[in-house]
């Protein structure tokens, strides 16, 4: 096991320069450590550097603005390092660190938790991920300013880089200094993203794109690309329409259908084009729909639903996901999991609507627990700063307003821009259909979507899990991810360039 770091600055006069101006941020200087592991997946047994370390992003007056923590698993005794296919990842919130992605599916370590129930109390075992991909390219986890170990430095306060824009900006420059400091400007670059890290990922290779740095794939897990699809704001029929076939999943899973059809395959399609041939006209119609028609639409999405049809006629036919949720399970207390509607668990108070999710309280603190422990114990990163696994502070202080633009968020646009200037680029985007945040309809429609030509269109695979938004915890979903990614890297990275 080996250790490298930088010089650290002197503590005494950090501290006496926070004093002096208290808008200005200590400075960092930039880390690494890095240490020797090895992991076995199957018959397979591999040699790997795990570097730990901090870049620092500067302005135009060479002055440093924000300090990057990242955790980067290179593969050893490669014939060229440099050739070797690198990936970027990070999650979403915004205001996640990268730990889900990191500790749950690519990484050579994943933390050992049951499936769709309660987690058990400390203590957590990091186990070997044989599903992980780090056979197939070196994987650099990062963590964006604010979340994780990252912070803005000197005088620039953190909330200059939480927008979409900005956001994108700093990843973007992140990645241009990590290929220049480990020579990897000629490596095949892949993004991989999960949640708000898919908005982050469109953004991100679009800004990179227009710096002449080309990619090779983009692997987005539980797409959230174009909000007006899953956002619940008043006279947004989209969002409903595109959650109808999630909330059916959902209720299959139960056992809350009066008619349990034979698959969820089945199922799946029924609502499908429930969604689009009938409810997604009625929805138009407003108050305009007879009112016969209204009570038979409402009756259908009783039966997709297992929900009360005279209640669902009450509201007018809209269904948000927060009142389906608290109500799939019946009157009480317990709900469904916004994340995965698999779980299931106790809310806050009687209310209509679901206050707390089950399917983030259950792996929130396991991964908490483990990611600390892996990042100071073996990685060997020191020092006593809190590691954001969730910022709070950061995903209410974001800006969602995007330049020249009015409405939802939107990042659709910039990957299509990014397919048609690198005809090459290959998409694979994993949907959860238990996933009741970012619901894999709207994944659909999105891809179906893009400004693309056909022969474009084609690079983009949808896939599909019996599982919710971070499909990984359920190990057949795990499984099945695992082999979706290896031919997904197989298909876009050139064959000699692999270890």
């Amino acid at each position: 096991m080996s250790e490298e770091k930088t010089p650290d600055a002197e503590p005494a006069k950090d501290k006496a320069a926070a004093a002096a101006d208290p808008k200005k941020n200590a400075p960092r200087p930039e880390r690494t450590v890095r240490t020797q592991h090895n992991f076995e997946a199957g018959d397979r047994r591999f040699q790997y550097t795990a570097t730990a370390g901090t870049l620092n992003l500067r302005d135009p007056k060479d002055e440093d603005t924000a300090s990057l923590f990242y955790v980067a698993y290179t593969l050893d005794d490669v014939p060229d390092p440099t050739h070797r296919p690198v990936t970027f990842c990070f999650n979403g919130g915004p205001g996640s660190s990268s730990v889900w992605l990191q500790f749950g599916a690519l990484g050579p370590k994943r933390v050992d938790i049951p499936d769709a129930v309660a987690v058990p109390p400390p203590p957590y075992l990091l186990i070997d991920n044989p599903q992980g991909i780090l056979d197939r390219t070196d994987l650099v986890f990062l963590d964006p300013v604010g979340t994780g170990f990252s912070r803005a430095q000197g005088e620039t306060e953190g909330k200059a880089f939480h927008s979409v824009a900005d956001d994108a900006k700093s990843v973007a420059r992140f990645i241009e200094q990590y290929l220049t400091r480990y020579q990897r400007w000629n490596a095949p670059r892949f993004l991989a993203g999960e949640s708000y890290g898919t908005t982050r990922a469109a953004a991100v290779a679009w800004q990179l794109q227009e710096r002449g740095v080309a990619l090779n794939g983009l692997a987005l897990l539980s797409l959230a690309l174009n909000f007006k699809t899953f956002f619940f704001e008043p006279d947004n029929h989209l969002a409903h329409i595109m959650f109808l076939p999630s909330y059916a999943a959902v209720a299959w899973y139960h056992g809350r259908l009066a008619k349990q059809p034979h698959t969820l395959a089945a199922l799946l399609g029924e609502a499908r084009r429930f969604a689009l041939d009938v409810y997604a006209p009625a929805l138009m119609r407003g108050h305009g729909l007879d009112p016969a028609r209204r009570t038979e639409v409402a009756a259908g999405l009783a039966r997709l639903t297992g929900l009360d049809a005279a209640e669902i006629e009450r509201r007018g036919l809209r269904l948000d996901y927060l009142w389906v949720a608290k109500q799939m399970l019946g009157a009480g207390r317990e709900t469904v999991g916004r994340l995965d509607g698999r779980y299931r668990g106790p809310d806050d108070d009687h209310g209509d609507r679901m206050k707390r999710d089950p399917s983030f309280d259950a792996p929130y603190g396991a991964f908490t627990a483990a990611a600390n422990d892996h990042l100071r114990r073996t990685l060997r990163w020191d020092g006593d700063d809190a590691y954001e696994v969730i910022s709070v502070e950061v995903n209410q202080s974001w800006e969602w307003a995007q330049k020249g633009k009015m409405g939802y968020p939107d990042t659709a646009g910039d990957l299509a821009r990014t397919m048609l200037a690198n005809p090459h680029l290959k998409v694979l985007i994993g949907c959860g259909v238990f996933d009741l945040a970012t619901p894999f309809m709207a994944a659909e429609y999105t891809a179906d979507r893009l400004d693309v030509p056909a022969d474009l269109r084609a690079h983009v695979t949808v896939t599909h899990y019996e599982a919710g938004h971070m499909m990984y915890f359920h190990e057949p979903s795990r499984v099945q991810l695992r082999a979706d990614l290896a031919a997904f890297y197989d298909a876009a990275a050139p064959q000699p360039h692999r270890a």
